[in-house]
């Protein structure tokens, strides 16, 4: 009885170890410790960041015309002007001069063309009847051409006496013109953001290559625009149209809502520097965004960081964007592939799943196909994520 006894435990120990060894050997070692999410459905957005910083929409650097003394500046920086109103008053005594002076030259030839008038109207009388006696035999030739010459003498006379004086008016004209283009004056309604010179300066006109002295610029903030730089790989979502949301580092509770109005054709090159080069530097694009309803508060030159809205969806299948890793599929046809997918939990262990992508948000991306709603996927750690494979034991991290 006893033999028997222990002949039938031994048999017990011998299967209860055969069990451990199989189950041993159908694990895979020590269980991967994992974090897990449901697939939900989500509103999601996508959005394109850039940084830049606050304009007018109508900016104008104000130069002179007239080259002159700066006699008197009616504004200071910040000041608010009106359309038309005087800004700056520039010394007219050399142009008056002019102008003076031209009047008198008006003044003598119109006085000269009266009495110009009066001998060629004379000479004109006097040649009528020279070629009348002429045609008739009583002259002789010589006397009729006398005659015709004076005539055309007096005219050519009268003539260059016009001519003297529309010169003159012509000069008048300039000179006038000049005296007006000393009174400089606001072509815009707006605020003087900034004000380069100073009463006694001489104003300098701008040449082709030489630009002249900017007197000071005037900005009409009534409307105002963000104007950002765009990554290349980012540029080609951006279109005219697309909303976005503005926040300058000045007022940091408050977000401006605008639209997309502009987007640049051609990169903004950066400056190389002494670690790089413009062929290795990523390239930028000016967008322009303009801003609707701009607080009071906002000026020119504030720093600015715009969210682009590229595309909204709702109630989506979305998943955590550190859910998504890349496997290496068996391909019997060819050589194994890269592919996208996620790790799915499946009864105490991992199944890679490949998934189509859609929008991407900030922490989340949508699943067009591949997943269904409420299935778990692992979502990290990320050092246990990477180096999972297909049908890893894992366990399920409890939540804290």
């Amino acid at each position: 009885m006893k033999s028997k006894r222990k002949w039938i435990i031994i048999a017990i120990a011998v299967l209860l170890g055969i069990v451990i060894l199989i189950n041993l050997k159908s694990g895979s070692g020590k269980l991967a410790t994992v974090t897990v999410e449901k697939v939900q459905k989500r509103k999601l957005v996508e959005q394109v960041s850039a940084t830049g910083e606050i304009k007018p929409k109508r900016n104008i650097n104000i130069s002179t015309d007239v080259a002159g003394k700066i006699l008197k500046i009616t504004v200071q920086e910040g000041d608010y002007v009106k359309k038309d109103q005087l800004l700056i008053k520039i010394d007219s005594t050399i142009y008056e001069a002019n102008a003076e002076r031209d009047r008198e030259i008006i003044a003598g030839a119109e006085a000269d063309m009266i009495s110009q008038e009066a001998s060629l109207k004379k000479s004109q009388q006097y040649y009528e009847r020279r070629r009348q006696l002429f045609d008739e035999g009583l002259i002789p030739r010589e006397q009729f051409e006398d005659a015709k010459i004076q005539n055309e003498i007096a005219d050519a006379n009268r003539k260059a006496t016009l001519h003297r004086i529309e010169q003159a008016k012509a000069s008048l004209k300039s000179s006038s013109d000049a005296i007006r283009k000393t009174y400089i004056v606001s072509p815009i309604e707006g605020i003087v953001t900034s004000l380069k010179v100073e009463e006694g300066e001489v104003a300098i006109i701008g040449t082709m290559n030489n630009p002249g002295t900017v007197l000071l610029t005037i900005a009409d903030l009534s409307v105002m625009e963000a104007e950002v730089l765009v990554d290349e790989t980012d540029v080609i979502k951006v279109r005219p149209g697309k909303r976005a949301e503005v926040t300058v580092d000045a007022l940091p509770d408050t977000i401006i809502k605008g639209n997309v109005t502009e987007v640049g054709n051609s990169a903004i090159t950066p400056t190389p520097t002494a670690s790089s080069t413009i062929s290795t530097e990523s390239k930028d694009f000016k967008t322009v965004i303009t801003l609707a309803n701009p607080p009071t508060t906002l000026k020119p030159g504030f720093s600015a960081t715009a969210d682009i809205i590229i595309e909204e969806k709702n109630d989506v299948l979305a998943i955590p964007i550190s859910a998504l890793v890349i496997q290496e599929v068996p391909d019997k046809k060819a050589v194994d592939q890269e592919k996208e997918g996620v790790f799915v939990v499946a009864d105490g262990k991992c199944l890679f799943k490949e998934i189509t992508k859609g929008i991407a948000g900030d922490m989340y991306i949508e699943v067009a196909t591949g997943l269904k709603e409420n299935e778990q996927v692992i979502t990290g750690p990320f050092a246990v994520l990477k180096k999972l494979k297909n049908n890893d034991r894992i366990k399920i991290e409890k939540n804290k």
